[in-house]
């Protein structure tokens, strides 16, 4: 036995061995452990691969598997290898054994302890390196994917005349090998040296020469090839310069060459490229000379020219060339700066025109009729009605809308769309089997007219009830994929789901093919595993026929297929030919435009409205190349998920495309009735403007000076300074062809640091307009007040003050919704609806609408009003003579109000049409209680209108 004691003569103490039953049950233990990690490992993969085919996108799910394996394979392998080799290599050419000196005779301990085992310490550090190398090498597999599969831009760059494709698809390719053989040859040089020193080729402290000459050759040869890898750095640098971000006083962010790299760092780096290649060769030549003397002279030189040529002669060239005529020495390379960055962001094509800031004409009945037809003013902000929504149409605590509603258009007119989604945090009674069985899903898409309110100020719904009805006629109202929908659910077997409670629980059983079978044992298993619920495993409530329906939200599902695309933060509903399908833009990007300065997309898409749900996350967060490639829809029932091309030039696509066939469906593919849904994306328009804030001005000087940059203003409406978002708005442009209205995305600048307007850009956001995309931008030439000037000039009024207090004093919040600016006869037209929301109501009513017009004679308040609608306001802010008798307190119409016999015709009319939709609704079979509630309230409303006009008719009423 081994001695346990003090020493030779301690007392030595017999252990005896463990018995069989205990070696067996140890063993057993260790096999199970074994087994249960590799099952925690199968579980991932096999529920990832089940998920993939329960979408048809295996061919993404395989193609990313096999390229990240290979990749882990093949560097794997090199990395072990060389690592392997050299240190092989190192023990091969050890010294014989002499007379050892101290040091030697000290290290001769370590040799004798692992001589044992040199040949799994070989193994385990190989394989130990060969992993870690393996791992992060697989994570390169986009980079891969895109240098195998690229396609060219047919752009060039003005300084190295290479494609675009060179920089975006094999630079970053090349840069990755280049950093692989860098650790390679660093790795291998540490292990061999010491192994050197382990057995006796490298001395430091024992007499006589401090290396071997077999010792000098193989580092010297390592030595070599780090030096060489340098080279092709400074050889690939010279490219990188044309993607190089750097910081330049005219924009603050800066990519491409400027003058100093173009005349100093260009050519510095093609001589320090040719000195370490000549240093190399001296490493190298030591094979046969033995002697490190010139090597290290050569890298001495080296590391001196890197400082001298690379450092210290461009600061020489910046501070005495570049810096006494800088906007001369910069104008040829801030024009490609210029137009790099306005294609790469698809804003070349932008119109820019001169805008007066002056009304044309002082007609102001004709300035009235033109504000008639210059807009749809949509007077429903989707930021403020959610709350409206809920009260009005949730119907049930376990159903939910969105914060932020949608616009969108039926029958040509703006639209306010929210689904009713599942709420799980509403259910009145927590278990596994109601959260996860019973409630599955949400029931019905909710609209409202955009521009128009009830006699009370609420939104007028055109689609309504629990089921819904209205101008969507039958569609599949359940939602089983949504933003809310975060909970995976199991459907389709035993237990049957809570379908919506109206006049009694109804129930119902799920019927799309979308889901993963859990029939079987071992995709319950798995899944149990998976989701860390045991119950799966074992619960009764899942049977034949049950299916797990999990990565429920439109962008996850859209993410999880096309792993290489960047998701828009705002995913909208549509009905479309019968199903409720959620829209989804997503983006192409690339880190790698030659001279396209970069942004940053979290930053650069954050506005007061944006939040965590809705951030816009990359796999390059920070990008100089942005397209709207591909409109992607997810079915709210089956939660098909659909890709459809929608850039036919992008060649990112076209390289994606390539490395995933056939998961892109063509442009040609996409339903006429769902293009009408089609728009032009927030996140995209956001980019564009931060983008155009500096770069419409396409004169290099005037760039230069920065006397024309522009910035996005704080949202004049929130106090948390942020950016204002853009808006959704119909809306005709001056100059813009036709008569109509175009389904528009909008937005307004201020001068840098000033509050005064410094433009508005709009853009077709119409996807069947022949102008869809189309940015026309107004470059505002006059001093015009700016968004939070009209909002401070609004605080102001008198008017305003009285209504804020009467409402305060009636226990009642303000709220402002969005500011809408709209150009008409050379100036602007702000509207602003504004909403109170009482203690008892719980939910905001459109109460006022407050109108300024905005140009350069607008100083004072006269042209600002605060009234009870929109036509009285514009009627107030142009003068025009009110002898028209007022409609409703929040009257949605933009034109001037009918006289009061008038209002009495169309009310008594209205009535009596309400009252025999009622009465149809009761002679239906069934009886259609939803159409006979809506037609009650809207006889109930012409009554009310009816009885307002009679009384102001009368001798003494109110008049306007």
């Amino acid at each position: 036995m081994p001695d346990r004691g003090g020493g030779p003569t301690g007392p030595r103490i017999r252990v005896g061995r463990p018995s069989r039953r205990a070696r067996t049950l140890l063993m057993t233990l260790g096999v199970l452990a074994v087994l249960a990690m590799a099952f925690l490992m199968f579980a991932g993969f096999w529920t990832d691969l089940l998920w993939y085919r329960s979408v048809h996108y295996s061919s993404v799910f395989t193609t990313t598997l096999w390229t990240k394996i290979g990749l882990f394979l093949v560097f794997g392998v090199l990395m072990a290898a060389a690592v392997g080799v050299n240190i092989w290599l190192a023990y091969r050419l050890r010294p014989p054994l002499s007379a050892m000196s101290l040091e030697q005779q000290n290290l001769d301990r370590y040799r004798m302890g692992i001589a044992p085992y040199k040949k799994w310490l070989l193994l385990g550090i190989t394989a130990i390196v060969g992993l870690i190398a393996g791992a992060s090498s697989s994570g390169q597999w986009r980079t891969w994917l895109m240098y195998v599969n690229g396609v060219p831009f047919g752009q060039k760059d003005p300084q190295f005349h290479l494609d675009v494709s060179f920089y975006a698809f094999d630079l970053p390719w090349y840069r990755f090998l280049l950093g692989f053989g860098f650790a390679a040859v660093v790795l291998s040089l540490i292990a061999a040296a010491l192994v050197h020193y382990l057995y006796g080729g490298l001395r430091v402290t024992s007499p006589g020469a401090r290396a071997t000459g077999a010792a000098t050759g193989h580092l010297s040869v390592l030595l070599g090839l780090f030096v060489a890898l340098k080279a092709v750095a400074y050889w690939l640098d010279r490219y990188g310069l044309a993607v190089k971000s750097s910081d330049f006083k005219a924009t603050g962010n800066w990519t491409g060459l400027r003058y100093v790299d173009a005349n100093a760092y260009l050519p510095a780096k093609t001589i320090l490229f040719c000195i370490a290649v000549i240093c190399a060769l001296l490493f190298f030549a030591t094979l046969w000379r033995r002697t490190w003397q010139l090597p290290v002279i050569g890298f001495g030189l080296m590391v001196l020219s890197a400082i001298l040529i690379g450092g210290l002669y461009p600061a020489i060239v910046q501070k005495f060339t570049v810096e006494p005529n800088e906007q001369a020495k910069e104008a040829p390379y801030i024009h490609k700066n210029i137009e790099a960055t306005r294609k790469a962001y698809n804003i070349a094509g932008t119109d820019v025109d001169d805008y007066s800031g002056k009304s044309r004409t002082k007609d102001t009945a004709k300035q009235r009729d033109d504000a008639d037809s210059a807009a749809s003013y949509r007077l429903i902000d989707p930021n403020v009605v959610s709350p409206t929504f809920q009260q009005l149409e949730q119907k049930r605590k376990y159903y939910g809308f969105p914060a932020t509603l949608n616009v969108d258009r039926y029958n040509g007119q703006d639209t306010v769309i929210g689904l009713r989604e599942l709420n799980i945090a509403g259910i009145q009674k927590h278990n596994w089997i109601n959260d996860h069985f019973t409630y599955t899903h949400g029931y019905g898409a909710i609209a409202a007219k955009g521009t128009a309110t009830d006699t009370n100020g609420a939104p007028v719904f055109t689609e309504s009830g629990l089921p819904t009805s209205g101008t969507f006629g039958d569609y599949q109202q359940r939602i089983y994929y949504g933003e809310k929908t975060t909970q995976y659910s199991i459907v389709g077997g035993p237990q049957k789901e809570l379908d919506y409670e109206n006049n009694g629980e109804k129930t119902t059983s799920y019927q799309g093919k979308s889901g993963v079978d859990i029939s079987n044992p071992l995709n319950r298993a798995a899944y149990a595993v998976a989701f860390s619920e045991p119950q799966i495993l074992y619960s009764g409530a899942i049977g034949e026929g049950s299916k797990i329906l999990y990565n429920r939200t439109p962008k996850q599902r859209v993410e999880a297929v096309a792993p290489w695309l960047t998701i828009d933060g705002d995913s909208y509903p549509a009905v479309v030919d019968g199903k409720i399908q959620w829209i989804v833009d997503a983006y192409t990007t690339s880190n790698g435009y030659p001279y396209a300065s970069r942004t940053t997309l979290g930053d650069s898409t954050a506005d007061s409205l944006t939040s965590n749900q809705r951030a816009v996350v990359a796999q390059q967060n920070r990008v100089n190349y942005i397209r709207n490639s591909v409109k992607a829809t997810v079915d709210a029932y089956t939660g098909e998920v659909k890709l459809y091309e929608w850039d036919t030039k992008d060649p990112v696509l076209k390289t994606w495309e390539k490395a995933f066939p056939h998961t892109v469906q063509p442009k040609s593919a996409i339903p006429k009735d769902l293009t009408a849904h089609l728009r032009y994306p927030q996140d995209m328009f956001k980019v564009q403007r931060e983008l155009l804030s500096l770069y419409h001005v396409e004169d290099p000087k005037q760039f230069y000076s920065g006397s024309d940059a522009w910035q996005v203003p704080n949202d004049p409406t929130t106090r948390d300074n942020r950016a204002v978002p853009p808006y959704y708005l119909s809306l005709k442009m001056p100059g813009q062809k036709g008569t109509d209205q175009q389904f528009s995305l909008t937005t307004t600048f201020t001068p840098s640091g000033r509050p005064n307007l410094g433009g508005f850009m709009a853009v077709d956001a119409d996807a069947a307009s022949p102008d869809y995309g189309t940015i026309r931008l107004l470059r505002v030439t006059s001093e015009v007040p700016g968004p939070e000037q009209v909002q401070n000039k609004l605080n102001s009024l008198s008017d305003v003050a009285n209504f804020v207090r009467d409402m305060k004093g009636a226990d009642s919040d303000i709220e402002y919704g969005n500011l809408l600016t709209v150009p008409l006869d050379g100036g602007f037209l702000y509207v602003e609806p504004v909403y109170a929301q009482g203690r008892n109501s719980h939910y905001p009513l459109l109460k006022k609408v407050a109108v300024s017009y905005a140009d350069v004679d607008s100083s004072d308040g006269d042209t600002t009003a605060f009234e009870n609608n929109l036509g009285l306001a514009l009627n107030k802010v142009f003068g025009v003579d009110g002898q028209q008798t007022e409609p409703p307190p929040t009257g949605n119409t933009t034109k001037p109000p009918a006289t009061g016999n008038d209002t009495v015709k169309k009310a008594i009319a209205d009535a009596q049409k309400a009252y025999d939709e009622g009465q149809a609704a009761l002679n239906k079979k069934p009886q259609d209680w939803a159409a006979y509630g809506k037609a009650q309230k809207d006889l109930q409303d012409a009554i009310q209108r009816a009885a307002d006009a009679g009384a102001t008719a009368k001798p003494g009423g109110k008049s306007s």
